[in-house]
């Protein structure tokens, strides 16, 4: 777990607590100056304290690696000392951790990251990081890290946001950037689609093309008056080895009104 992970499960942690009524046993109280927990005097209270402060403490145990647990654990160690042991691990050297965190944070540029979410991430993290150490960022400082670190493809939203006075808040900045980002991924869509539709109707026009050059010629035979060789119903009309019919017959086929077989005979006809 590093800085980062340990920062934001102790904000959860802190939630979980307090949803609990068992916040005063992580973080004094206000106004309690030495930041020690306050044990109660009676007996009673006493006993209910101790019930609550290692269910607590056992909620520490459970919520961290073995490592961890092996370097703090100490018996009779309270929920606060734990606590304690912990925030030193992961915030010692305050002013070191504030310099790498700032430098880190100027640093921080979308190209960087697969997508806004990811990017916006990454600052808060930073952010509350800084918050930790001593050195928190103001919200109006992270808007403005924001924008500064975008790329070309959200030169337009970010001149908005900068030109806002007062700048948005961080929470409704990250919201224009992702809007424009589901924007972009439409029209990026739309326009592949478009290309995919164009190239279907130029496949489909060649399809055609080679269709009609295919039934061409059948119209052709069928104006001579034939589905065979436009050359048959000549050849029978001017056969010389065909009866007298035959010939009438060729010459009919010439006219392109009626075909017969070679050396037809009348009676192969109806009527």
């Amino acid at each position: 777990m590093d800085n980062s992970q340990y920062t934001t499960r102790a904000g959860l942690f802190k939630i979980h607590a307090k949803s609990h009524r068992v916040l005063h046993h992580i973080i004094p109280p206000a106004g309690n100056d030495k930041g020690k927990e306050k044990v109660p005097s009676t007996e009673e209270e006493k006993v209910l304290w101790e019930t609550l402060d290692v269910a607590v403490l056992s909620w520490i145990y459970t919520t961290i690696s073995r490592d961890l647990h092996n370097t703090i654990i100490d018996p009779g160690t309270t929920a606060m000392e734990a606590w304690n042991r912990l925030r030193d691990i992961f915030q010692d050297n305050q002013h070191s951790r504030a310099v790498t965190l700032e430098q880190e944070f100027s640093s921080t540029h979308l190209e960087d990251f697969p997508n806004i979410s990811a990017y916006c991430q990454r600052l808060k993290s930073i952010a509350d990081q800084l918050k930790n150490v001593g050195a928190p960022v103001s919200d109006s400082r992270m808007v403005l890290q924001l924008v500064g670190g975008l790329t070309k493809a959200y030169s337009g939203v970010g001149t908005l946001i900068r030109q806002r006075n007062p700048l948005p808040p961080f929470y409704q900045a990250r919201s224009m950037l992702t809007l424009e980002e589901v924007g972009m991924a439409k029209k990026a869509m739309t326009g592949s689609d478009s290309a995919m539709l164009a190239a279907s109707g130029d496949e489909s026009s060649v399809y055609n093309d080679n269709s009609g050059q295919a039934k061409g010629p059948r119209q052709k035979k069928g104006k001579n008056g034939g589905r065979n060789n436009s050359g048959n119903g000549a050849s029978r009309g001017s056969g010389s080895g065909g009866k007298g019919r035959g010939q009438n017959g060729g010459g009919r086929g010439n006219g392109g009104q009626q075909q017969q077989p070679s050396g037809g005979q009348q009676g192969n006809f109806p009527g």
